[in-house]
């Protein structure tokens, strides 16, 4: 699985390598502001993708004497790091548009440009459904954030690719800047979400009520072998999960019976929520259980 996730990363580098040069050699040689920008915007995915690729690399690496969790946090940082080039990518793209705005300078020719953003719609859109698809299966939030990478220059390419048409329609040049504008506020949303969530995941924001309630119901497919839980934590490291709590259980029960109930639960939520790493403390119910002593009358061990 590992291996995947590297391979698909790597990629994403070749990809987005091939468009950079391409799409900076277009710009310059039709003049387009708006092909500049696409360039400059795939640039900054290319240096999203490598980081991506190392973020993966070192994520995979065991737990050692300094990191006894794992390395699952370097995806995080990854992810962070990919938002604020893509601040700077969206930065660059409006200070190289705002001249050309007020002065109504466009492209030269289209044609070329027109083929470029073509290209490049059909290339992301394939090497980021394929990186939403490993994101999905292997929980990375370093691959998914990738994927929307390569979505949104998906998105910019197209919007280029008619703009550049509704100059060719138009003959109206002051089209350029202004779609290129546009380009750099999808760029801006797009940074705001990576970075946050990214940010959301380094400093231990609890899982997603959705995940929350995934983990309820698996304790609840168990729920007749144990009286009640409390304290349920849970937060994501990378692609991992941790989650603890703890778990009320009858004092006469023994230990080997609550060794097998606390693995049954963890393999409940384990099922439904691949990745998750359960810690679960046991505790004996209060001396005075009611639920025990209804048991016991009825000759039981306190619940089945």
């Amino acid at each position: 699985m590992q291996s995947e996730k590297e391979s698909w990363a790597r990629l994403s580098i070749v990809s987005n390598s091939v468009l950079v040069v391409l799409k900076i050699i277009v710009g310059i040689l039709t003049g387009s502001v708006s092909i500049v920008a696409e360039g400059l915007h795939s640039g900054v995915d290319l240096a999203a993708s490598v980081i991506t690729f190392f973020g993966v690399r070192i994520s995979g690496r065991k737990a050692d004497k300094d990191h006894h969790f794992g390395h699952g946090k370097f995806e995080n940082v990854a992810g962070v790091a990919e938002g604020i080039l893509i601040f700077v990518g969206a930065g660059i793209i409006i200070y190289e548009a705002l001249p050309k705005l007020f002065k109504g300078e466009g492209p030269e020719t289209l044609g070329w440009g027109l083929g470029v953003m073509a290209l490049s719609s059909l290339v992301n859109f394939f090497v980021s459904q394929k990186l939403f698809k490993i994101a999905k299966k292997t929980g990375s939030p370093a691959l998914a954030a990738d994927a929307w990478h390569l979505r949104t220059d998906v998105y910019t390419s197209l919007g280029v690719f008619g703009g550049l048409a509704l100059i060719k329609i138009t003959g109206k040049a002051i089209f350029d800047p202004i779609i290129a504008l546009c380009v750099a506020m999808i760029i801006l949303k797009a940074a705001y979400d990576i970075t946050m969530e990214g940010i959301a995941h380094m400093v231990d924001v609890s899982l997603p009520d959705d995940e929350l309630a995934t983990i309820h119901g698996a304790l609840a497919r168990q729920g007749e072998h144990y009286l009640e839980f409390h304290d349920l934590r849970a937060r994501k490291s990378g692609s991992q999960r941790f989650i603890d709590l703890h778990l009320v259980v009858p004092r006469e029960h023994p230990i080997h019976r609550i060794h097998d109930l606390c693995n049954a639960l963890e393999t409940e939520i384990e099922k439904d929520l691949p990745h998750s790493h359960v810690l679960i403390h046991p505790e004996p119910c209060d001396a005075g259980c009611k639920t025990c002593a209804i048991a016991k009358r009825g000759g039981q061990e306190g619940c089945a």
